[in-house]
């Protein structure tokens, strides 16, 4: 295995999730935390939208070969972002709230699909 194809997800990843904060914040979200990190697993963003905090998972995938970005969001992954979310909440007080996803087919702003109440 070498380091190579990981550096690039990881830069590819990082990327995305700029973008996608880049698109949101053109939507009049403001960010208040990236790459928030608990036990279950990690939010890519974390926006605000008015008074509801937004959890947003970003998914880049050129190849629809698996079903496409919005398909990797599977039911595990949805559990995994709920209990982050959750643990979030309990930790920075509670507040109301919504998940999106942010579906990108190219590392392109014009690429980026914004689904609203994900799940």
């Amino acid at each position: 295995m070498t380091t190579k194809p990981l550096a690039k997800n990881i830069t590819e990843g990082q990327a995305a999730e700029q973008i996608a904060a880049t698109f949101l914040q053109n939507n009049g979200l403001t960010v208040v935390e990236k790459n928030f990190r608990a036990t279950y697993g990690e939010i890519d963003l974390i926006m605000r939208d008015g008074k509801t905090l937004v959890f947003v998972e970003v998914r880049l995938r050129s190849n629809t070969k698996f079903g496409g970005a919005g398909m990797s969001i599977n039911p595990s992954k949805q559990q995994k972002l709920t209990r982050t979310a959750e643990h979030y909440l309990q930790t920075h007080g509670d507040s109301a709230c919504r998940f999106d996803a942010i579906l990108m087919h190219a590392l392109d702003i014009t690429a980026v699909e914004w689904i609203k109440d994900a799940f």
